[in-house]
């Protein structure tokens, strides 16, 4: 009688871990199979690389990875996660996994997007290809909003370094159309409510990080390409909401950058912008949890974010 009690117990344990873990975390294509936008035929193949972080390159099936929080909590709200790494690599837990683990304990969804990085062997018109895998992947999230329980008006984006160009590309040119409709997610707005910028990439001009304007798009871009991907020109009356965090002392990402969106934001979009400069903090501190001052931004954020229905 003991045997079977314990028995039934465990069998439980187990059927409860393997839910918990079939919903917390999931895996989606962007694309269906076949019909992958501006993608070039290659045997080149995806690249993980574990250092002190994950770096993954060489992107050919994007996909976002998402993580539900337990119901108990849930919000009702999600963010998108673009990981940076200057269109080179994504610092994919550093700036992806390890926000949306941090989110999904506070009841946010988190996902995190695998975006494809500019390619000229891989893609057609590679500096197309990021922002339309940006547009894709907030639609299938908005399309899931009744199944994840999240409030369709209510799904915000976060980006990090180049992850943050994407993420003030998508916030601006949401209404673009950069790619032929594939199916019925593709009526579906792709616009943010929400953004938040972590030093940010936001000038393909002066004061750009050269990396990523280069692996964008090419060392000898047309000036009407640097004027189109220098985001502080795309602002409109209808961009987001913004958040924008950067450190004085970095020196890869020039503090300009937030500089110029806050200041063109506040000019231009009917919505707020707020800008946090840290005097230090360097370039790529993710959730800086070893430092006492930095680590509070995602706290920060989430009160911003709480605070958006009645501002």
């Amino acid at each position: 009688m003991v045997y079977s009690a314990v028995r039934a117990l465990v069998v439980i344990l187990i059927i409860s871990t393997v839910v918990n873990c079939a919903t917390t975390e999931r895996i989606i294509d962007l694309w269906p199979e076949g019909k992958i936008p501006n993608q070039k035929e290659s045997s080149i193949e995806e690249v993980h690389e574990f250092t002190d972080i994950l770096r993954i390159s060489k992107v050919h099936k994007p996909t976002i990875e998402v993580f539900l929080p337990d119901k108990s909590i849930a919000t009702g709200q999600a963010l998108l996660i673009f990981p940076g790494g200057g269109y080179k690599i994504l610092a994919y837990d550093k700036e992806g996994t390890d926000v949306a683990k941090f989110l999904n304990e506070r009841g946010i969804l988190g996902i995190v997007v695998k975006y494809r990085l500019p390619s000229d062997a891989m893609q057609v018109d590679k500096h197309k290809v990021p922002l339309i895998d940006a547009q894709r992947a907030i639609r299938i999230v908005r399309s899931r909003a009744g199944e994840w329980n999240i409030d369709p008006k209510q799904i915000g984006i976060i980006g990090f370094s180049a992850g943050g160009h994407l993420a003030s590309t998508l916030g601006t040119k949401y209404r673009h159309t950069t790619y032929s409709p594939v199916d019925e997610i593709d009526k579906i707005s792709a616009r943010p409510d929400f953004m938040a910028l972590l030093y940010p990439v936001i000038t393909m001009r002066e004061k750009t990080h050269k990396g990523s304007k280069d692996n964008l798009l090419g060392k000898n871009a047309a000036q009407d390409l640097i004027l189109q991907y220098s985001i502080e020109n795309q602002i409109t009356e209808n961009t987001p909401p913004t958040y924008v965090i950067h450190a004085m002392d970095d020196t890869v990402v020039p503090v300009e950058n937030s500089e110029y969106f806050h200041t063109m934001h506040n000019l231009k979009s009917k919505a707020g912008c707020r800008l946090y400069l840290f005097e230090k903090g360097g370039h790529g501190f993710g959730l800086a949890q070893g430092d006492t001052v930095l680590k509070k931004w995602p706290f920060n954020l989430i009160e911003w974010m709480n605070s958006l229905e009645t501002e």
